[in-house]
């Protein structure tokens, strides 16, 4: 059938008598009585209900609509400009008009169908996945809290088991005691310092005093690094800060520990994205602001105390400055008696030697030596650590771990030779260190080394012992050519030390010969090229004046020389005892002291040797390479 009836509308009144108006679809092209009908939606309209019911016009117009090209029926007749169809007496009148599409219905187009949808949903959908980003985002932000610390903990210190920081003990024992008992002191008029900065070299037991404090006060103590305030989103850093001393001045007295300041108490105006500046910003505040709390104590340890912004600095907010250095003798050999608690050690372990040996070390340090001895100690099955544990792991601390790499044996004598020309001028000059072994066993980077051990704690140094150190450092290079005739990489490090040291004496120390009453930093761009001009000789008269007395000493012990690298060749590791009886068997010039050492090189116009000019011994001078 090419029409498709839609049951009828309900009538509605028009003046005195009822119309109705029903859907009517026409599936496919249709001629009525010459007029053409395309396909689509109409809609049939009834005049009259009382003479034609909308069903009756519906049935009607399918019947004169089943054959294509149709006529009007007898009896009938249709005005074509208005399509209404009647009777020939004018009754029964109806008319069919072209309806707009209805949405949905068979003929739209799928494409306005999509667009119709998209403009409808898309922006809600869109919507919808920004929010489930941002949800997303926030509950995966990473999220830190401050870190309580309570004296039950595992991790928790006591003061007995931190030594070596005497000082700084001190000066925290009061802040204990002010929170422990604060009407003591402010019956006197004392406030408790706001902050207390812990700075000085790595290892050195900045933490651990702050665990220390938290186990021995009973004020609540919270701990938090300075890097978990660095993010990636604009004012997270500052939310952190305010939160971490909300929670303090809630449980309030408080501690607060922030480790590694630096990270963000760096001078200002110098971070691109501004949230550092932010960050350390809410900090000041915090510290010494409006809402600032007697009650909550601020404890911060930092390796760059330089670094630090000047604001964050000064009192009122980090009264105190507490320097915490590498431990004396004493405290070395405390934090060896600390770290071997509960190692059982061997009657031939004497703790005291161990210190002597380990000067310059810091805790951190000495604790890895205790831990490193009693690894060795358990590879040889053992239930006790010896002595020679102990200086297996200061030689695997100080030099590394040994290595397996297999060298020549050319390579194996040049190294040996090297090695005992350090080891040569370290016995013939009294200022140096005393060598404490020689090993051509290569450990780490290095294909051998030699380990000068002080005897004491030294805090100063003089022109002349650093020149003796720069003489020892240069005589592995001279040896090598004054044996083989020809030099190695094998020096670089030994070249970067002299230069380093050449360097401080005459830009830091005024150790030069005409630059001796000022310091030349090296980034002070004021500087004029004539200065750096002297600077550049200065250096280079002092390093020619080590090779030169470095040269001499090798040149006049030869035997001596020979002794220690055969030896060496042949054990591949010498203690102090053999170089102790390897020199008092060859020695052959006595040992110089004081300035009698630089004498024959301290004459008129020695200061005039330039850089190009060969020195004596050298390819290119008069005397035989």
């Amino acid at each position: 059938m090419a029409a498709v009836a839609i049951p009828a509308a309900p009538a509605a009144a028009d003046g005195g008598s009822a119309a109705c108006t029903v859907p009517f679809e026409i599936a496919r092209s249709q001629s009525l009585a010459g007029m053409r009908i395309e396909p689509g939606s109409y809609r049939v309209t009834v005049v009259d209900t009382s003479e034609m019911t909308c069903d009756e016009a519906n049935d009607q117009l399918r019947s004169v609509l089943r054959e294509p090209g149709a006529a009007v029926p007898d009896g009938w007749k249709i005005d074509t400009p208005t399509r209404t169809i009647a009777r020939s007496d004018g009754t029964d009148a109806f008319r069919f008009d072209a309806d707009m599409p209805v949405e949905g219905a068979a003929g739209s187009s799928l494409w306005d169908d999509m667009q119709t949808w998209m403009l409808t949903w898309l922006p809600i959908i869109f919507m919808g996945l920004i929010a489930v980003a941002i949800v997303w985002m926030i509950r995966y932000m990473p999220r830190t809290k401050p870190q309580e610390i309570s004296p039950s903990s595992s991790s928790s210190v006591r003061w007995q088991d931190v030594e070596g920081v005497e000082e700084a003990k001190d000066e925290l024992r009061e802040v204990v005691e002010f929170m422990r008992d604060p009407k003591r002191f402010k019956k006197l008029g004392a406030k408790v310092p706001k902050g207390i900065l812990l700075h000085g070299p790595p290892g050195t037991g900045k933490t651990l005093l702050a665990k220390a404090v938290a186990n021995e006060s009973n004020a609540r103590f919270f701990a938090q690094s300075a890097s978990s305030f660095v993010e990636m989103f604009a004012g997270l850093g500052a939310a952190r800060i305010r939160r971490l001393f909300r929670h303090a001045r809630k449980a309030a007295p408080a501690i607060v520990f922030i480790d590694e300041l630096d990270a963000v108490g760096a001078t200002r105006g110098n971070d691109i994205s501004g949230e550092k500046d932010q960050t350390l910003n809410q900090l000041l505040v915090e510290l010494d602001g409006f809402g600032a709390s007697d009650n909550v104590v601020v404890i911060a340890a930092s390796n760059l105390l330089e670094k630090l912004d000047p604001a964050l600095l000064r009192p009122g907010r980090f009264d105190r400055q507490i320097l915490v250095t590498p431990p004396d003798l004493k405290g070395r050999r405390n934090i060896l008696a600390v770290h071997t608690r509960g190692k059982p050690l061997s009657e031939d372990v004497d703790l005291e030697v161990v210190a002597r040996q380990t000067s310059g070390m810091t805790g951190a340090d000495l604790a890895n030596i205790c831990n490193e001895a009693a690894i060795f100690a358990g590879r040889d099955h053992r239930d006790y650590l010896l002595t020679r544990d102990f200086e297996a792991a200061l030689e695997r601390v100080v030099a590394g771990m040994q290595s397996r790499r297999v060298i020549t044996d050319h390579e194996k004598k040049v190294v040996a030779y090297h090695e005992a020309g350090h080891a040569l001028c370290s016995e013939m000059l009294p200022s140096v260190q005393k060598v404490h072994r020689i090993s051509i066993i290569p450990r780490g980077r290095a294909l051998g080394y030699t380990l000068n051990l002080p005897e004491e704690d030294r805090y100063l140094k003089s022109r002349e012992e650093l020149l003796d150190y720069m003489v020892v450092l240069l005589a592995g290079r001279v040896t090598e050519h004054i044996i083989f005739g020809q030099i190695t990489t094998g020096a670089s490090d030994d070249l970067h030390k002299v230069h380093e040291i050449s360097r401080s004496m005459v830009t830091q120390y005024g150790m030069g010969t005409e630059l001796a009453t000022k310091q030349l930093p090296a980034d002070d761009y004021s500087m004029s090229d004539h200065t750096r001009r002297m600077i550049d000789e200065e250096q280079q008269y002092l390093t020619d004046l080590a090779h030169r007395r470095a040269m001499k000493i090798v040149g006049e012990n030869r035997e001596l020389l020979e002794a220690l690298a055969q030896t060496l060749l042949e054990n591949e590791v010498l203690e102090r005892e053999d170089i102790t009886r390897l020199v008092a068997e060859h020695r052959g010039t006595p040992a110089l002291v004081g300035k009698e050492r630089f004498a024959p090189l301290l004459e008129p116009g020695a200061a005039t040797v330039a850089a190009s000019k060969p020195l004596e011994g050298q390819p290119g001078a008069d005397s035989p390479s």
